[in-house]
């Protein structure tokens, strides 16, 4: 007797939720860009050659000598108390105020789960990145874009939209933005934590980017502002997330989280049902690598200044008029404007017949837009490469613009 036709439809079992998850355009991208000869800007993947490989077999060695079978052993979910200590005192906060994530991409993930309720307004640069986009929309949140400019947010028009909107929080990524390379000044960033805190808006900023600076002073960060304005670390209303992937390495998924002790209350619970906490030996391989930390900096914004540079060099040249660009003071990003009709989506294809890809810039906006913008990566590719690369999408634009 056969019982296949008793047998449940797997795809009416899928939750409400998982039927909004989409996958990663960037990822989808990368696997029609795999061919040898492709040039891809497309990952924002941090270069490999630059990673301390022998640092890192040494401090796998060295953290197994110091803890033993500690180092393999499962741990607290709020993570390896040195690691936590040495964050926290950069910021001037206690250690308990600090949640190690597995990954940064883990903590908008957690966040999201913590934060929003379904149909809660989430305000979010337009553009920005898609990943947050990506963690926050299995919640089922309602998305307000934030228009922005070369200045990064344009905080008049969010004071605007925000006498109008009830929002429960705010994205942002104030340094080096992901996708636009773009960095918010003092000024707007110090408006942006008024004004949140003046509308009871949760703050969420994003910084993996922020150690990269290769022209201009260092800004403060909007958690330090917001710590300046509360006067309490419990007070704040601004989220603090950064990682070690893309200053250290990447593999070792080390990232964290700065918050008030109610939100980090409720991140531990939502990481123990998550996956109870980061993995113990790559946080003590972590501990032991950071006082090589300053030298890789210096050692990976020299190697990233110079091929951005490089790039915007060859942009200059081969680009047709009427095609805009960022230049960015840092990170790993810049940001193509072509002139309204030109399709980045419909151009791709055409532009991989010419050996190079990029990201289209429309699934960077939460609220549709950007269909003439793309986002090029300079941190992996040789001048060579880059040479080459920006040679054969200048012909590609005169093609689509002829």
């Amino acid at each position: 007797m056969s019982t296949s036709s008793a047998l449940p439809d797997l795809s009416a079992l899928i939750s409400r939720r998982a039927q909004t998850m989409t996958a990663s355009a960037i990822r989808e991208i990368l696997k029609i860009t795999q061919q040898p000869d492709v040039i891809s800007f497309a990952g924002g993947l941090p270069a490999p050659e630059l990673f301390p490989l022998d640092a890192v077999r040494q401090a796998a060695e060295t953290a197994l000598n110091k803890y033993g079978p500690a180092a393999l052993q499962y741990s607290t979910t709020e993570g390896h108390p040195p690691l936590r200590e040495w964050i926290a005192e950069r910021h001037g906060i206690p250690a308990q105020n600090v949640q190690i994530v597995t990954g940064s991409q883990q903590g908008l993930d957690l966040l999201g789960k913590i934060l929003i309720n379904e149909g809660d307004t989430v305000l979010v640069e337009a553009p920005t990145y898609l990943g947050a986009l990506q963690s926050f929309q299995p919640y089922l949140p309602q998305y307000a874009q934030v228009p922005t400019d070369e200045g990064g947010i344009d905080v008049d028009a969010l004071e605007r939209l925000l006498q109008t909107t009830k929002a429960k929080l705010l994205y942002a990524i104030p340094n080096f933005q992901n996708p636009t390379g773009r960095t918010l000044s003092l000024e707007r960033r110090r408006r942006l934590v008024e004004l949140t805190a003046q509308h009871g808006v949760l703050l969420i900023e994003d910084d993996p980017y922020g150690e990269l600076r290769f022209t201009g002073e260092a800004l403060p960060s909007l958690y330090a502002l917001g710590l300046e304005l509360a006067g309490d670390v419990d007070r704040n209303h601004v989220v603090y997330c950064s990682s070690f992937s893309k200053t250290l390495v990447p593999g070792l998924r080390d990232a964290w989280i700065e918050a008030a002790s109610p939100i980090v209350a409720k991140l531990i619970q939502a990481k123990q049902g998550a996956d109870l906490h980061t993995p113990t030996l790559n946080q003590m391989m972590m501990t032991e690598l950071l006082p090589l930390l300053p030298a890789q900096i210096e050692t990976v914004g020299a190697a990233y200044r110079e091929r951005g540079a490089h790039m915007l060099r060859q942009m200059d040249e081969q680009f047709p008029a009427g095609v805009a660009y960022t230049r960015p003071e840092g990170g790993m990003f810049l940001w193509v404007t072509l002139p309204q009709g030109v399709d980045t989506v419909a151009l791709l294809p055409r532009a991989v017949e010419n050996k190079v890809a990029y990201v289209p810039g429309q699934p960077f906006f939460a609220l549709g837009g950007g269909q003439n913008t793309m986002r090029l990566s300079y941190s992996s590719a040789t001048p060579e490469q880059i040479t080459q690369g920006m040679r054969a999408l200048g012909q590609t634009f005169r093609e689509a613009l002829a």
